[in-house]
């Protein structure tokens, strides 16, 4: 999609880009990439600022201190240009900037078993669980930085089950649902 319309897209170069702006080692950005933040600290921490008010952003947890290096550089692209990103609590991040459009995309578990199995070599058995504990990991990450639950639908302005449709057709629906058809 981000081809097609001819803007940036960001994933995994994210993280780069947060370092790069923040001055902190990318390996860290890497290693802690969407690690949660402890249910202690999120008791204590109803929003992402919350730390940098209580003890200052020198005693702020390294997961905390990453996810805010990513949350202002995600603020800092949409403002500069167009652009897709994807995770990292994008939709979260941009939620009052009305030129958002947050999509969720999802599929059944049995389908998505077979993409990565094929796609990285693995059992079936393996991807089950590779699967399972990333989007373990991945609703962690998102429930505790966005006060929101990871996948919900009243979250996003369009979600839809990938395996319904070829990448083509997913690609024309979210261009048609923007109004770029």
């Amino acid at each position: 999609m981000a081809e097609k319309l001819g803007i940036p897209f960001y994933d995994k170069e994210l993280l780069a880009l947060a370092a790069e702006k923040s001055g902190m080692n990318p390996e860290l950005f890497e290693h802690n990439d969407e690690q949660p933040i402890n249910s202690l600290l999120y008791s204590l921490s109803v929003n992402p600022y919350a730390m940098n008010h209580i003890a200052g952003p020198a005693h702020m947890p390294i997961p905390q201190k990453l996810f805010l290096a990513q949350f202002d550089t995600i603020k800092s692209l949409a403002e500069k240009e167009s652009c897709v990103f994807v995770g990292r609590c994008a939709d979260y991040v941009l939620r009052d900037n009305p030129d958002c459009f947050n999509v969720f995309i999802h599929a059944p578990l049995e389908k998505r078993v077979e993409c990565v199995k094929e796609r990285m070599k693995l059992t079936e058995k393996e991807a089950n669980n590779l699967i399972l504990k990333t989007d373990k990991k991945r609703a962690a990450y998102y429930n505790s930085y966005s006060e929101r639950k990871w996948g919900a639908a009243d979250h996003y302005h369009l979600s839809f089950d990938s395996s319904r449709l070829s990448r083509e057709k997913a690609v024309g629906l979210i261009l048609y649902s923007i109004g770029e058809s």
